[in-house]
């Protein structure tokens, strides 16, 4: 871990492919690759234990948008699997902020836009009381973060797929070490990675 406030781990969640992409050669909504791994019962298994201490969700636009449209109504579907109507139920109750310029508001129950980039809104965010703070699957946000330095632990869903093409979560930035603190093999043959950073 980080020699930051450690009342609150910041997390970053994202699900890549073998050749490191988080979405395909089709273009940012080129994700069909993942819904496979995503929806096996260790994948939600995971989803859920690395959602639970968490009391702030970060979101940037589109990662917002594309949640509030499908996740809310998912906590009273008696059709959806425990695990999706448990994360949706703990969705719709965490603290939310989006990272956007051009929202003015977040009508999402518990959500609301952030006033500043994401590395400043977690320095803010850490010296407050609260659980956990994770980012969902937001990759412009998880850049930002990293390059800050203010990813402490990384939550990595890698699927065994090569896709080709399409964009990457890593680029050329900040080096840093890390430690494999679990690991699990889910149904499909994706890995749920978690990674802790080894403090400089």
């Amino acid at each position: 871990m980080t020699g930051h406030n450690a009342r609150r781990t910041v997390t970053a969640n994202i699900t890549l492919s073998l050749d490191g992409r988080v979405s395909g050669p089709g273009g940012e909504y080129d994700m069909s690759w993942i819904v496979p791994h995503a929806t096996t019962s260790r994948s939600r298994d995971h989803m859920v234990a690395v959602t639970g201490a968490a009391t702030t969700a970060l979101l940037g636009r589109k990662t917002y948008e594309g949640f509030a449209g499908f996740w809310p109504a998912v906590a009273d579907d008696e059709s959806a699997a425990p695990q999706d109507r448990e994360f949706s139920r703990w969705l719709n109750a965490v603290e939310k902020v989006v990272f956007s310029t051009t929202l003015e508001t977040a009508a999402w129950d518990n959500a609301r836009i952030a006033g500043t980039d994401p590395a400043t809104a977690v320095k803010q965010l850490r010296e407050q009381e609260g659980g956990d703070i994770i980012v969902l699957a937001s990759t412009s946000v998880i850049r930002s973060l990293l390059e800050a330095g203010e990813v402490d632990r990384l939550s990595i869903t890698l699927c065994p797929e090569l896709v080709g093409g399409g964009a990457r979560l890593f680029t050329d930035g900040p080096s840093a070490s890390w430690t494999l603190t679990s690991s699990d093999v889910t149904e499909s043959g994706a890995i749920c990675l978690l990674y802790d950073r080894i403090a400089d």
